[in-house]
């Protein structure tokens, strides 16, 4: 909820005089990099994490260099100092996806700290915008370390729903948000079996949840064909967003703290600069300016936070390795489709266990394909997804994109009377590199070594659906205030 003695125009933010009308309309949307029109094979090259730290992502991809600096009543929490190219915030965020911005909306409500946001590119440029943008409890189990931490942002961004509509908004519209419910759905004897032991786990840990059978199952979803031997775990509480929507409304609430808040954007990283005195990480470099931290650094890029932060400590003393891989995931968005509608958030099995699959020995030959299928706000359908390990690849492979399509006619056999080369011209495939920890778990807490430097990165697929309990997380380590997670299990400590 924005304290409404800090809200203002947007104009306290405004675009520097350098930057170009087109490139300040990127800036204010979101990237659409990551939506390619079904049968366009996309020529963007591979991010190298190799390639030079200075060069700029805006002349990898060719966008033009813009970036929104502070007016200058931002005084005492966010001055210009050390020289004409400087300012200076309490915390700096590296990272502008759904992890980074809410992260500074914490700050920005919980505290009168002031706030900079620096990105290579734009927010939703990442695997935020690529995603499918559901909040499901359904395919998590209790006994993970993960549940606490998903199911306190699961109640954040049911509350942020609520506040929304008391204060006279459509949560619909602003969020994208739909209380759809889900469906994880199983064929086998085995499947079910774990369905029903799922069902009264989530139960026993206070979620609404219900075992159908397959009668009650093809009630709820006629469109379904899956023999005589099926059934789901049903949980109508769950929801879901749409990731630019939802982005650009944080992206906006955030530029409402008058003299408190900015955004760098198309500005990489270039450095950390330490102090001479105490070795203390004082500021982040870009490849425009210098932003000094009186607080707090928090590094929230990723599935690049791991290369990213080796490269800026690779000429100081402090060696840390963190993980972090990029998880290549495709999806089908398909508009208009008025062959097949799906009424809740529908996911099969075998999901959570493609979902967990690794190969240590052969990442690159790690793939796999699952069933899932949502339906947007403006009643598209999106196929879901694959998994797997491409470096920084970022193209389009039509063989897994048609292997999406024809996983999803195994469970919507009307799908096969439909030529796939029919719905080309309709479709969008979304891409997205997820940041990937081998234990399954989101990396968040303070970097060892380095003072002042925090960590919030390897949400993997789940970013979007721990953002607010991750941004409660930092803000609460960053103030030293109780927390309502134990962040044991997410620290780096142990784990790299």
């Amino acid at each position: 909820m924005l304290h409404s003695n800090h809200m203002v125009s947007a104009s306290s933010l405004r675009p520097c005089p350098s930057s170009s009308p087109s490139s300040r309309t990127a800036i204010a949307s979101c990237s659409s990099r990551h939506f390619c029109n079904f049968g366009f094979n996309p020529k963007w090259p591979p991010i190298n994490p190799n390639q030079s730290r200075n060069l700029s992502f805006s002349h990898v991809y060719g966008y033009k260099p813009a970036i929104f600096c502070a007016l200058k009543d931002v005084k005492s929490s966010s001055s210009t100092s050390h020289n004409g190219n400087a300012l200076e915030f309490d915390v700096v965020i590296i990272g502008a996806g759904i992890i980074g911005l809410t992260i500074a909306r914490q700050f920005l409500i919980g505290s009168d700290l002031s706030v900079a946001v620096v990105d290579k590119a734009v927010p939703c440029s990442g695997a935020t915008g690529a995603g499918q943008g559901y909040l499901w409890m359904a395919h998590k189990s209790p006994s993970s370390d993960i549940w606490e931490l998903a199911l306190r942002s699961h109640r954040l961004w049911e509350g942020l729903a609520e506040t929304l509509r008391d204060q006279g908004l459509n949560p619909s519209e602003e969020l994208g948000w739909r209380k759809t419910g889900s469906l994880l759905i199983g064929r086998t004897h085995e499947e079910l079996d774990m369905l029903k032991r799922k069902v009264k786990q989530l139960s026993g840990a206070g979620l609404d949840a219900e075992y159908l059978s397959g009668a009650d199952l093809l009630s709820m979803e006629p469109a379904l064909l899956i023999g005589d031997n099926c059934g789901a775990a049903f949980l109508p509480n769950d929801c879901q967003l749409d990731a630019h929507s939802t982005a650009a409304f944080i992206q906006k609430a955030n530029r409402h703290f008058k003299g408190r808040y900015a955004e760098f954007f198309h500005d990489p990283v270039t450095d950390l600069l330490r102090s001479g005195s105490n070795g203390k990480i004082e500021a982040v470099q870009t490849s425009k300016t210098t932003l000094y931290s009186k607080k707090a650094i928090v590094l929230a890029a990723g599935c690049w936070s791991g290369t990213l932060l080796r490269d800026l400590l690779r000429e100081g003393k402090t060696v840390l390795d963190v993980p972090i891989m990029p998880r290549k995931g495709h999806l089908l968005a398909i508009d208009n489709f008025s062959a097949l509608h799906v009424n809740h958030g529908l996911m099969e099995v075998g999901y959570v266990n493609h979902q967990a699959l690794t190969l240590a020995k052969d990442f690159e030959q790690t793939s796999s394909v699952s069933m899932t299928a949502t339906m947007d706000v403006q009643g598209n359908l999106v196929l879901g997804s694959s998994r797997e390990f491409a470096g920084f690849n970022t193209e389009m492979n039509e063989f897994i994109v048609a292997r999406i399509w024809e996983r999803a006619s195994e469970f919507f056999p009307m799908m096969k009377e439909i030529s796939f080369s029919d719905i080309k011209s309709s479709s969008k495939v979304r891409i997205g590199l997820r940041p990937y920890m081998f234990d399954g778990k989101p990396v968040i807490g303070p970097v060892p070594g380095l003072l002042n430097v925090f960590i919030a990165s390897g949400h993997e697929g789940g970013g979007l659906s721990m953002a607010l309990g991750t941004a409660e997380m930092i803000a609460n380590m960053v103030l030293g205030s109780p927390g309502k997670v134990d962040p044991t299990p997410f620290l780096v400590q142990g784990r790299c």
